[in-house]
């Protein structure tokens, strides 16, 4: 998990036509987050000093990069026209520095991600060659035919691998957004940043880069998610039914059905949904089954086996 002792650059690479729901909504969760005490210093770079946008309204930003480690960002939101073909201005209108800087911070170690168009920038410099990726709908086929290596993943939400992220467009980088405060948060952080954002649902929810958290909090009833909110901050403690129906200030028989009610489960399965997802991913890093089942919580690692058989 990310330590919140380091200061992450995100930084926005801004290209001439940028669509501003691309860009101001991960900048919104970064800074909601930053709101919360995680500390993110946010910058706007691009190769002029004044960026129009889709939208027509123009943006001021830097010329010159931060300085950037491993856990610093970089963002490409997308650009108009509709389509990656009738863009190849656009296109070229990355500099080749601007290139070298997203390949250099890739191979120290740093993350890469796009929204929509975005993606194109990331395969000029090389970082989509065979890697998962994604952009938005319209223009699935004219990436996958720009960059052939590249594996265009259709109808998703975002990918992620080998820490080149991209999203499918406009509000999906909310979506990475979430999904990467999540990862080096953990997910208690990133269920505070949506409700603060009121962007509970989660489209394409079964796919399995969404969280389960946020999932689950497609409902407006606040009882719920205050509880949820518990959940997610203590979900590798034990939590009985009764303390956190105190804490709401509800029984136990109306907490369950109103549990029940908005997310389809009960608390308790609730927080084994948590535990099991974050056990894949310490199992899909090296973890043993049974330090993964320790570290999230279950005393007995049958547990954990027979909740991933249910799943498989």
């Amino acid at each position: 998990m990310h330590d919140d002792r380091i200061v992450s650059h995100i930084v926005f690479f801004l290209v001439p036509g940028v669509h501003l729901l691309d860009l101001a909504g991960p900048a919104q969760v970064f800074s909601t987050a930053a709101d919360f005490g995680h500390p993110y210093t946010l910058a706007y770079i691009a190769e002029q000093p004044q960026v129009s946008t889709a939208q027509g309204l123009p943006l001021v930003a830097g010329l010159d990069w931060p300085e950037l480690g491993p856990e610093d960002l970089i963002v490409v939101p997308g650009w108009r026209p509709g389509t990656l073909a009738g863009g190849a201005a656009i296109g070229a209108a990355i500099g080749a520095a601007s290139l070298q800087v997203l390949r250099d911070h890739h191979a120290r170690g740093g993350t890469v991600a796009s929204v929509c168009a975005g993606a194109e920038a990331l395969g000029q410099a090389g970082l989509l060659d065979g890697r998962h990726c994604t952009t938005h709908h319209d223009v699935q086929d004219e990436l996958a035919l720009r960059h052939p290596r590249a594996v265009v993943v259709r109808d998703v939400l975002f990918t992620a691998d080998d820490r080149v992220i991209t999203s499918a467009g406009i509000a999906s980088g909310i979506d990475l957004a979430l999904h990467l405060v999540a990862t080096r948060h953990g997910p208690a952080v990133a269920a505070q940043v949506a409700r603060r954002m009121v962007v509970y649902a989660r489209r394409n929810g079964h796919e399995p880069q969404s969280s389960a958290m946020l999932r689950h909090r497609s409902h407006l009833d606040d009882t719920v998610h205050r509880a949820q909110d518990l959940i997610d901050a203590r979900f590798d403690q034990p939590l009985p039914l009764p303390t956190l129906a105190a804490a709401v200030g509800v029984s136990e028989r109306t907490l369950t059905r109103l549990f029940r009610r908005a997310t389809g489960l009960t608390p308790l399965r609730y927080q084994q949904t948590l535990r099991l997802e974050r056990a894949q991913h310490f199992i899909s890093h090296g973890a043993t089954i049974d330090a993964a089942a320790r570290s999230v919580g279950f005393e007995d690692p049958r547990m954990l086996r027979r909740l991933r058989a249910r799943t498989a």
